[in-house]
């Protein structure tokens, strides 16, 4: 919950920034496709190339953290989120920097490296999610959100039941944070402009550094409950 929670806060501040700085959508490419090959019909190759490497850029940041994500696990399971997570907020860190100088100088580029930090989420949630969670778009979710309200009318069963609300009220999570995302997004765009973009690199580091801190004082705990049991068991 509080890993959806963050995470389409930070997709709700990136998808207003992107939308008011350069007018493209850049947290998810089901509409950047449909104008990929609308552009193709017409035969304008340049902006059919551009849409191409929207959606390529969010395949990159999908393939870059599935592969990061599958590399670490090999190693420590317990660090799987964080490289994907840190690059995620170094490119968003950068881009409250630079990002005025390139909405300039390169519209398309900063629409691209938004898209890429979004696949990487995007890739990161729904892998230790086991594909339950989506943080950048709201599609999926409204769909399951009324898969499931339906579903409330037929499953009566206190254990259907119980399983039914957990999944509502996780729907209902990400989707108010995404909403609180964008209004935060908006709002601090007006005001700071570009600079809004260190909102949701903070948040991420934020939310790296606790969960770090978190597991550190629970393998301590464990260590030292383990050195007296171990001890007593000794005696």
């Amino acid at each position: 919950m509080r890993i959806a929670s963050l995470l389409s806060f930070v997709a709700g501040i990136v998808n207003v920034t992107g939308f008011l700085s350069v007018q493209r959508l850049t947290t998810n490419v089901t509409g950047h496709f449909a104008f990929f090959v609308d552009e193709v019909f017409k035969m304008d190759i340049w902006m059919g190339f551009i849409f191409f490497l929207y959606i390529f850029s969010f395949f990159f940041g999908s393939f870059i953290s599935g592969f990061l994500v599958e590399w670490v696990s090999r190693k420590n399971d317990h660090r799987i989120y964080i490289f994907p997570t840190a690059i995620e907020s170094g490119v968003l860190l950068a881009l409250a920097i630079f990002g005025s100088w390139l909405v300039v100088e390169g519209p398309n580029v900063f629409a691209c490296i938004l898209l890429f930090a979004m696949g990487l989420q995007n890739s990161l949630v729904t892998k230790i999610s086991n594909a339950t969670v989506r943080t950048t778009h709201l599609t999926g979710l409204f769909t399951d959100l009324g898969i499931e309200l339906s579903q409330m009318f037929f499953y009566r069963e206190a254990e259907q039941q119980k399983k039914l609300l957990a999944s509502i009220k996780l729907r209902f999570t990400i989707i108010s944070f995404f909403f609180i995302g964008g209004i935060t997004g908006g709002i601090a765009y007006t005001g700071i402009g570009m600079p809004v973009l260190a909102i949701a690199g903070l948040t991420l580091l934020t939310g790296l550094i606790y969960d770090y801190v978190k597991l550190k004082v629970l393998l301590t705990r464990r260590s030292l409950t383990r050195k007296v049991y171990t001890k007593q068991r000794d005696l």
